[in-house]
């Protein structure tokens, strides 16, 4: 019987990965580390992602030919058969499958049943906090509940890793794991049967035991210690596998400062104390003209720096005690592009241009509150976003990070090019500067704050939210996700073909959000979502939108919780109005509120007058 097992280049990256355990037709592999390519690999530019990853550049699998002209033993991305422990459902006997049994093209079937069934992958593994995967050392299992010196009398105590008398035995009379146990059928003291036997009852959570320190493409030797207590789970649990992948969208370089700079630097210029600064430079009294300065325009100290540098014609200096400055967000380009007073000409892999709702001179108030609400509207006909892989974790989120090159020798990352297109939101900056510094709204927001301070995932939600979380970036998010699930019913994308990247970090002056659909494998999509963006589509689209976020029916639990979600995260945001599969978040389903965008009996909503506007509209019009 010869089969092919395949997996989509795009796959490689995201969800099996490298680390990444992947079931096909019946049978059980884990993908191994980068250093285990081939050298035939396509090269992925992306300069800004390898810049913000400190690599030299990314690499994507090779490429898979069709069916017709595909080669069986073409180089490919190496997966590792995992478990190698496999059980025949027939006779019930357990193998230790080595690498050395494997048959090209031949799956493995149970040599001591006349029509060799295909063996199946044993269902339990054991993972650590720091990244380790291994078997279940099964044989010690079945003898655990022995005292020492009889495990030692057992025949196969000598070689418990390839036990060939083990096996996987299913009870009649019981159900659950207590109907599951493992037998042993060697030889013990005195020449009689081992029969030594233990039931899954409590297989599941931390046992004891040594970790092997290895994932399984590794060798014995490439070992490392570790003192992690060892969790046996399911090889599909969830906490089997946490990729941290990192994306950038290739954008064109500006030829022009971006807007937010251009107003900050003309905010220092015209500061009443500008001149004071520049000819008390070298005194005490610089430092108070400085700080008086960044208070009242806000702008960063690497800005003022620049400007400083400018007017005196020295290089800029970084003072002694200030802080290194953080790495810049990927974001902060990608909203420059989208934000510029003249959008960047089209390229082969980015095309934008301006659209709008359509709504200048309407009189109707529902339709005059919306259009004062929003921004501006860009349309992607074109994107290109490169996702890369840095590592995985296992056991928890927090886990130690493993890198995808477990040898730790080469400076290049996995990666995979997608094409899309996309439609960029921006809220009116007036608007929303007044709703933010609404005292009711800085409070509602500073209790989200506090969780994300108390929670473990502070410092990986650090990267999208900025290092202080602000009230825009709570309301953009949210309303990336209603805008995604409402999209899905217009332009007829599912929830999980659209992705969103918000960008609401006040300190580059961001304001909007973009929800696109970026397909593995494929030359970008028909424009449905370019199309559902355009006049008078789109007003339509958020009208709707809002109706639809108004209600949600786990109200009023959902409207009224006080934390929900993981880490309590969340307020108003469940799975019946919010909530998105997880592949479509930048931030795994937190950080989200409903109550910030329509309102509620606590907090006003950005959008909450519209919805007032449209409900009186709605009413007017069934009254005649």
């Amino acid at each position: 019987m010869t089969r092919k097992l395949r997996v989509r280049q795009a796959q490689t990256v995201l969800p099996f990965g490298v680390g990444a355990v992947i079931d096909v037709q019946g049978e059980s592999f884990v993908a191994a580390g980068i250093e285990n390519w081939p050298q035939t690999k396509t090269p992925v530019p992306s300069e800004r992602l390898a810049a913000r990853l400190g690599v030299r550049g990314f690499f994507a699998a090779p490429h898979t030919l069709n069916d017709r002209y595909d080669r069986p033993d073409r180089s490919g991305v190496p997966y590792v058969r995992f478990p190698g422990w496999l059980f025949c459902g027939a006779c019930r006997s357990m193998v230790r499958f080595l690498r050395e049994m494997e048959k090209p093209g031949e799956p493995p079937v149970c040599a001591s049943c006349a029509a060799a069934p295909r063996l199946t992958p044993m269902r339990f593994v054991r993972i650590c906090a720091d990244g380790h995967l291994d078997d279940v050392d099964w044989w010690y299992w079945a003898h655990s509940n022995l005292a020492p010196e009889q495990r030692a009398a057992c025949s196969e105590a000598g070689h418990p890793w390839k036990a060939d008398r083990l096996s996987f035995r299913v009870a009649d009379r019981a159900s659950g794991l207590e109907a599951l146990s493992v037998r042993c059928g060697a030889t013990g003291a005195g020449g009689r049967p081992c029969r030594a036997e233990r039931d899954l009852l409590d297989i599941l959570g931390p046992q004891s035991g040594r970790c092997s320190g290895r994932n399984p493409w590794q060798r014995t030797k490439e070992h490392s210690s570790c003192g992690q207590q060892v969790h046996i789970v399911q090889r599909t649990a969830g906490n089997v596998y946490y990729p941290v992948v990192h994306s950038a969208l290739d954008i064109p370089q500006a030829a022009e400062p971006p807007r937010a700079e251009r107003n900050a630097a003309d905010a220092v210029l015209g500061h009443d104390y500008w001149t004071n600064l520049i000819d008390a430079l070298g005194t005490p009294r610089a430092d108070i003209f400085r700080n008086l300065i960044k208070e009242d325009t806000e702008a960063p100290d690497g800005l003022i720096d620049q400007l400083v540098a400018e007017a005196t014609g020295e290089p800029a200096q970084q003072p002694a005690g200030r802080p290194e400055p953080e790495r810049t967000d990927l974001s902060r380009d990608e909203w420059y592009a989208f934000d510029a007073d003249e959008l960047p000409e089209p390229t082969k892999d980015f095309a934008v241009r301006r659209g709008s709702l359509g709504l200048d001179g309407e009189s109707e108030e529902l339709w005059a509150a919306l259009d004062a609400h929003i921004g501006g509207v860009v349309l992607a006909d074109r994107l290109r976003e490169v996702r890369a892989l840095t590592g995985f974790r296992r056991h928890s989120p927090n886990g130690t990070l493993v890198p995808a090159d477990t040898s730790g020798r080469l400076r290049w990352l996995p990666a995979t090019e997608v094409y899309g297109e996309g439609i960029v939101l921006t809220l009116d900056e007036q608007r929303l500067t007044v709703w933010e510094n609404d005292p009711r709204v800085r409070a509602h927001v500073r209790g989200v704050r506090t969780d994300l301070d108390a929670s473990f995932r502070g410092d990986q939600l650090a990267e999208s939210a900025g290092s202080r979380l602000s009230p825009r970036f709570l309301l953009l998010h949210t309303l990336a996700h209603l805008l995604i699930r409402q999209l899905s019913f217009d332009s007829g994308y599912t929830t999980a073909s659209l992705r969103e990247r918000v960008y609401g970090r006040p300190e580059y002056g961001q304001r909007g959000l973009l929800v696109y659909t970026a397909a593995g494998d494929a030359e970008g999509t028909l424009g449905g979502l370019v199309r559902q963006g355009e006049a008078p589509h789109f007003a339509e689209t958020l009208v709707r939108m809002l109706e639809a976020a108004a209600w949600c029916s786990a109200d009023p639990l959902c409207a009224e919780h006080t934390g929900q979600g993981f880490g309590n995260l969340n307020r108003a945001a469940c799975h019946a109005c919010t909530l998105l599969p997880e592949t479509s978040c930048q931030t795994g389903n937190t950080l989200l509120d409903r109550a910030l965008v329509v309102g509620s009996a606590r907090v006003p909503g950005y959008f909450a007058d519209v919805l007032t506007a449209g409900r009186d509209y709605a009413a007017a019009t069934a009254l005649g």
